[in-house]
C-alpha cells in the first residue's frame, strides 16, 4: 500500500494529476481538464484493398476495438502516414468517399455515421470524427478511400491515434497500421479484395 500511495504522489507531482474517476463513465481526467481513456483502444487490424503500386481508388481499413473499461467513448481517430516527404511516397486521401461500420472488413455490422472528416497535408494525417462517438465494448473499421496508391514499393507505416469525444481530449498513440505495396504487381490480382 506504501509503494502505491508513493507512486501515486510522485505521479501527481509530476504531471498535476488529479485522479478524477467518475464512477459512471471511468474517465481519467488531468488537473488541466484533458480527458483520457481508462483503457485505450486497440489497433487489431490494418490492410488494403490493393497492393500494387500507383492501383487507383484503394481503400485502406484499420480496425480499432474499444475495449468495454474504455472509461470514454471513441470521438475521433488520426491517421498520420510516416516518411511521406516527397511525391512518390504520399498517399492523398478522397476524404468524402471515408466510411465507418462496426465489426471488421470481413465481417460488417451497421454503418457508423462520420462528423468531421480533414487532412492535414503539412503532417500528412487525416482526422475522422464519430457523429456519435463509438460506445465501448465496440469493435469498429473505418474505411479511407486513397486517389492512388504509392508510386513506389515498400513497406508503408501509418500512425493511429485515438482520441475520447470534447475539446479536451487527450489523443492516445495505438500503434502503425503497416502496408506493403508491389512493384510488379499486386500479389493477389483479381481477388475479393478488390471488390471491397
Amino acid at each position: 500500500m506504501r509503494t502505491f500511495t508513493w507512486l501515486s504522489a510522485t505521479l501527481a507531482a509530476t504531471i498535476g494529476f488529479a485522479a478524477i474517476l467518475s464512477p459512471a463513465a471511468q474517465a481519467v481526467q488531468l488537473s488541466d481538464g484533458r480527458v483520457y481513456f481508462e483503457r485505450p483502444p486497440s489497433l487489431v487490424y490494418s490492410g488494403t484493398t490493393r497492393n500494387r503500386v500507383s492501383a487507383y481508388n484503394p481503400t485502406y481499413y484499420f480496425t480499432l476495438e474499444v475495449p468495454q473499461n474504455a472509461g470514454e467513448p471513441l470521438g475521433r481517430i488520426e491517421i498520420a502516414q510516416q516518411n511521406a516527404s516527397n511525391f512518390v511516397r504520399s498517399v492523398e486521401f478522397e476524404l468524402e468517399d471515408s466510411r465507418a461500420f462496426v465489426g471488421t472488413r470481413g465481417d460488417r455490422g451497421e454503418a457508423l455515421t462520420l462528423g468531421n472528416v480533414t487532412a492535414d497535408e503539412e503532417n500528412q494525417t487525416v482526422s475522422v470524427s464519430f457523429d456519435p462517438p463509438v460506445p465501448p465494448g465496440t469493435i469498429v473499421t473505418l474505411g479511407l478511400r486513397a486517389e492512388r496508391n504509392p508510386r513506389s514499393g515498400g513497406v508503408y507505416l501509418f500512425g493511429v491515434t485515438a482520441f475520447p469525444p470534447g475539446d479536451s481530449a487527450y489523443g492516445q498513440f495505438l500503434g502503425y497500421g503497416r502496408f506493403n505495396f508491389y512493384e510488379g504487381g499486386d500479389p493477389f490480382p483479381f481477388s475479393w479484395r478488390d471488390r471491397h
